[in-house]
């Protein structure tokens, strides 16, 4: 019998991208977002999308009943940091209460499997680099708090009801994969606003701090192609099947600094791309590296994308494609 899997969060960058893997691999998919920083036209076609709020329990109930759900894939989530140190409330409603009301659906209807887009916010300044998954876990802001709460819940709901869940926790995701692409609105991530840069849409990109102790005095970060983000949720699904609990950091495990990633940007559009120093932001680490070692020698996982080059040209094909995004 084919799986059925839910995508919460599913119009959304990586939630689109799962779901167009997870049709490739023979799944049927229900995209499950209230479209306010997802996009209609990214949900891959002959997809079912309901428009719901994943606090809404009638909604969810509605769902479930409607369909038999093998597992969850829960992206659905405010992700801006700083906005978070502003509004916690609303990223705690939001990230937190609203999927533990997804929680209890799924526990209501014995749905066996959850997956969770966790962050590597949940570390906060880490200890060391690259980090490990077993490092202390001390979000800086409300959004890593959310979401280590939710963590938090998964590993009480696998102990007393037996649950099995994944938690993956990522760092910056890039690129495009196919008809998905990034576009967010407001727009937030280095890469693609170095690409508006590039295409005319800004008239310059900032770098936030030079005084760095790295290479040439700017942040280091770690970026992972869309792609291999999403096909390690896959692995993960089907690990589940005889696993209670996974914990991965998902990342390059290799970081390239701002001007890295503004250099990259010029040679491949072939624009100057200026960009204009300022001051450093309050609570960015200078390096943020993930360890990968754990998922690709549990699950023989590795990125097939994992130069700098790579990412940053199938993003700048894809926004060549796509001028104004999703155009919504």
């Amino acid at each position: 019998m084919t799986e059925r899997v839910l995508v919460t969060g599913g119009a959304g960058y990586i939630g689109s991208t799962v779901t167009a893997q997870l049709l490739e691999q023979g799944y049927e998919v229900v995209v499950y977002d209230n479209l306010s920083h997802g996009h209609r036209a990214a949900v891959p076609a002959g997809v079912e999308l309901v428009v719901e709020d994943v606090g809404n329990r009638t909604a969810l109930d509605r769902l479930f009943r409607a369909h038999r759900i093998d597992a969850v894939m829960h992206f659905a989530a405010l992700i801006e940091a700083g906005e978070s140190m502003r509004e916690p409330a609303k990223y705690f409603r939001n990230n937190t209460a609203n999927t533990l009301t997804l929680l209890e659906a799924a526990l209501a209807y014995a749905v066996p499997r959850f997956v969770f887009s966790s962050t590597a916010a949940v570390y906060g300044t880490p200890e060391r680099t690259p980090i490990q998954e077993t490092d202390p876990l001390h979000p800086t802001n409300a959004y890593g708090e959310s979401k280590l709460c939710v963590e938090r819940m998964l590993d009480w709901f696998q102990r007393v009801h037996g649950l099995h869940y994944a938690s993956l926790r990522y760092f910056n995701a890039a690129g495009a994969a196919g008809a998905q692409g990034e576009d967010h609105r407001p727009e937030s991530h280095l890469i693609p606003l170095a690409l508006e840069v590039a295409a005319g849409k800004r008239d310059h990109i900032a770098i936030y701090g030079t005084d760095y102790p790295t290479v040439d005095g700017t942040c280091v970060r770690d970026y992972i192609h869309v792609a291999d983000l999403a096909n390690a949720h896959l692995r993960v699904l089907e690990a589940l099947k005889d696993r209670d609990k996974l914990i991965y950091n998902l990342g390059n495990g290799e970081g390239f600094t701002v001007r890295q990633v503004i250099d990259m940007v010029r040679r491949i559009t072939k624009h100057p791309v200026p960009a204009r120093e300022t001051e450093r932001r309050p609570g960015d680490p200078q390096v943020l590296v993930a360890s990968s070692h754990k998922i690709q020698s549990e699950l023989n996982w590795s990125a097939r994308f994992p130069d700098l080059e790579a990412i940053v040209r199938s993003a700048w094909e894809w926004r060549c494609t796509h001028p104004d995004g999703y155009g919504d």
